[in-house]
């Protein structure tokens, strides 16, 4: 073999070699949002949202679009919240201190009218305020229990399935979603979700009316079956 020949050889094989080095270097970057995208679900949404129509969500095989004057066609972290309680399919646990907002109640009984099996826990102080869409609930036959201690139950959380937490400070009302600064982190990191679907197994049985006793009384006690059943 000529010097000339093998110059040549190892020119070709430098060139194969930097070809190969540059090519597993783009199929790794193609791998890796792959790989990150097997990994459990992790989302933080920040509060104030930008107010935008979400009727799309309510109705998306409608055939005329919504003629409100609200902005359309964005996602917002409104938006972002209702696609993940909207993806529940076969339970929904609710554990919130005040529950005002009407959106997020359109959600939950959106989804009890497909079958889902929901629980809403609240504050006692909490479930006749103006606004509060705790009555629209249990008037839909959704089961709705208040706690009953001396102190409040602060709690801002959700478990959607099983296996999806939402939490953070966001209260389920106008104010924390419109005008507040809030945060809720959305995960389906078992280590972290199982705590909290723990802690609303305690506290809904911890709060069965037929429990208690003495039983909650006070003016704003209500009647936490729905539609006067046992739930």
């Amino acid at each position: 073999m000529s010097v000339v020949q093998t110059v040549k050889i190892v020119g070709l094989a430098a060139v194969a070699l930097t070809l190969s080095v540059e090519w597993l270097g783009w199929l790794l970057r193609r791998l890796k949002p792959w790989r990150a995208s097997r990994g459990p679900l992790k989302e933080v949404l920040f509060f104030p949202t930008e107010i935008a129509c979400v009727e799309f969500l309510f109705s998306p095989n409608s055939l005329y679009p919504c003629s409100c004057l609200l902005l359309h066609g964005v996602e917002t972290s409104l938006s972002r919240l209702l696609r993940h309680i909207l993806s529940a399919s076969s339970s929904l646990d609710v554990c919130v201190f005040a529950f005002s907002n009407m959106d997020l109640s359109r959600a939950v009984l959106l989804l009890h009218t497909r079958g889902v099996t929901i629980r809403v826990l609240t504050d006692k102080d909490y479930t006749v305020i103006p606004g509060s869409q705790i009555g629209l609930l249990r008037r839909a036959g959704i089961c709705v229990r208040y706690d009953c201690d001396a102190v409040h139950m602060h709690h801002k959380f959700a478990v959607v399935d099983g296996r999806r937490l939402i939490t953070g400070s966001l209260n389920w009302t106008l104010t924390a979603v419109q005008s507040n600064k809030e945060n809720a982190l959305v995960t389906e990191e078992p280590d972290l979700v199982q705590p909290f679907a723990t802690e609303f197994r305690r506290l809904w049985h911890f709060n069965d009316p037929e429990r208690r006793y003495p039983p909650c009384i006070g003016k704003n006690a209500a009647n936490s079956s729905p539609k006067g059943g046992r739930c």
